[in-house]
């Protein structure tokens, strides 16, 4: 029954007929691509879905310790050392995860602001991190998961050594 209301609902939503979509799902009948790019619109996914193989949709990486990509940063940041730790090419979403090393002599900086959530865990030392007009006390285990759009950063350096997690989300355009 409740698979025959989320046919319903699907049906609705890309102004099909439930009866066709039940025999597009089955295989009785063959969908146009104008049908196919409505199917995709209500569930949300681009058109190309329905013409890869699952196999080739899929996508991971495997970075071994201390192999990732090093990120060279300028300016204010200098003193930040971003390791690129994994990326993936297929999908929606775009995924930027790094470690982030502060290097001795590294300056506090609180003007990052981008499109996108970022998720920060903090694996060793102490600092104050600036999100807004929030200012939060971090310990080594402690995590943040914030709207990347408002300023954030570390405000300031407690105990040394800060190594973090910085993971990065983005829609792809």
């Amino acid at each position: 029954m409740a698979a025959s209301a989320s046919g319903v609902q699907l049906a609705q939503k890309c102004s099909i007929s439930r009866s066709m979509l039940s025999r597009i799902e089955r295989g009785t009948v063959s969908a146009s691509v104008e049908m196919l790019d409505r199917i995709a619109r209500g569930l949300d996914v681009p058109l190309s879905r329905f013409f890869a193989d699952q196999a080739d949709r899929i996508d991971f990486s495997f970075v071994p310790a201390g192999k990732g990509i090093v990120v060279d940063r300028i300016s204010a940041v200098a003193g930040y050392r971003y390791e690129l730790l994994g990326h993936l090419l297929s999908g929606n979403l775009f995924v930027e995860p790094y470690l982030v090393r502060l290097l001795p002599g590294a300056k506090p900086y609180t003007s990052f602001q981008h499109p996108g959530v970022k998720f920060v865990h903090l694996m060793s030392g102490q600092v104050r991190y600036r999100y807004g007009s929030r200012a939060l006390e971090m310990q080594a285990g402690d995590s943040l998961l914030l709207e990347a759009n408002a300023l954030h950063g570390v405000e300031a350096i407690g105990q040394e050594p800060v190594c973090y997690l910085a993971v990065v989300f983005t829609i792809r355009n």
